[in-house]
């Protein structure tokens, strides 16, 4: 955890509002960038509930109905902890910008952030060094592709585990529960994921769960730009980095933003004028660490991370890490979900 220095930063944090305290926050990213990347093209059985549970499943590819079941853990080693390594840095994906899971302190300039804890952890254990990481900030639509093309060794950016994920990486057991749900400004006179949204302008992330979610069930929102997908596409809807539907959102240029409620959670505490529309998040998911396809032994180590990472129950360092960033906009979690492994 950060001292007290950085949590005092973190309350100035807070007084950001509006398209003002954006164009800080763009100011100082653009600033402090960290190796990005290019924009570019981008069964398990039944799961048991409770904090720290553990199940063992069997699945075939065919028949993906929980993708969270993960390799079971190890502490041992392989190619891709060879790699690592040999490197003497673990390459970790990351978000700069996500208030409270991955961004920059505007006066350290360092990263900090749930998901910027756990990388550390991991780090910590396949090097001993929590610090001996390359952190390379990638947008949400080139998570799946930085790990296809070997620019990094794991991606931790609150990427959402499902089966279509799973034919083109490998995800760890799930750190965190979360779902998708709407957020617009307070005056607005939508009130969630619902009919109210019909004509309203909708912004996500390309490649995000929360498009797929409106390809769905759209309630006859605008979500789809013109020429989508094309070179001409001008990304006013679907953009690369989710928090640029923040900045439009503000900036009048959408009606709302469909993305997961622990993501909104830190935009509305960046911005006191939004907030979440209704009561609860209308899917269930889980976030995994990543990992290039096949990468088993690093998976099996960051699941073996994980567990002593979820041990300890109040005072474990998963608790510690979600009372530090996440707790006040994300209240009443009692512990990380369950994990469950693979038995085949």
């Amino acid at each position: 955890m950060r001292g007290t220095g950085h949590r005092s930063a973190r309350v100035r944090m807070r007084g950001w509002g509006g398209v003002t305290g954006m164009a800080v926050a763009c100011a100082v990213t653009a600033a402090v960038t960290l190796l990005p990347l290019a924009h570019g093209d981008g069964s398990y059985g039944v799961r048991d509930t409770g904090p720290g549970v553990t199940s063992a499943v069997r699945t075939t590819a065919e028949s993906c109905t929980d993708p969270e079941a993960s390799l079971p853990p190890s502490g041992g080693g392989g190619p891709n902890i060879d790699k690592i390594r040999a490197r003497g840095k673990l390459i970790a994906g990351v978000d700069q910008n996500s208030f409270r899971w991955g961004y920059r302190d505007p006066e350290s300039g360092t990263l900090e952030g749930f998901d910027i804890d756990l990388v550390r952890a991991v780090a910590k254990d396949i090097l001993g060094d929590p610090d001996a990481v390359i952190f390379r900030a990638i947008p949400t639509n080139q998570r799946i592709t930085a790990l296809e093309h070997d620019r990094v060794d794991i991606v931790v950016r609150t990427m959402t585990i499902n089966c279509d994920r799973l034919k083109q990486v490998s995800f760890s057991t799930a750190y965190f529960q979360a779902g998708q749900q709407v957020l617009a400004s307070k005056g607005s006179d939508i009130t969630g994921y619902d009919r109210s949204l019909a004509g309203k302008r909708v912004c996500t992330a390309e490649g995000s769960t929360a498009y797929e979610a409106l390809e769905k069930e759209s309630f006859g929102a605008v979500f789809k730009d013109e020429r989508e997908g094309t070179a001409d596409d001008p990304d006013l809807l679907t953009v690369p980095n989710q928090l640029d539907c923040l900045v439009r959102l503000q900036l009048g240029k959408v009606d709302a933003v469909v993305t997961d409620n622990a993501l909104a959670a830190g935009q509305a505490a960046q911005d006191p004028a939004v907030e979440l529309k209704g009561d609860k998040p209308f899917t269930t998911e889980y976030y995994g660490v990543a990992a290039k396809l096949g990468a088993d032994d690093l998976v099996a180590r960051v699941n073996h991370v994980l567990e002593e990472y979820r041990r300890g129950g109040a005072s474990s360092p998963w608790m510690r890490s979600y009372q530090e960033w996440l707790e006040e906009g994300l209240p009443g979690v009692t512990g990380p979900p369950a994990a469950t492994y693979r038995s085949n």
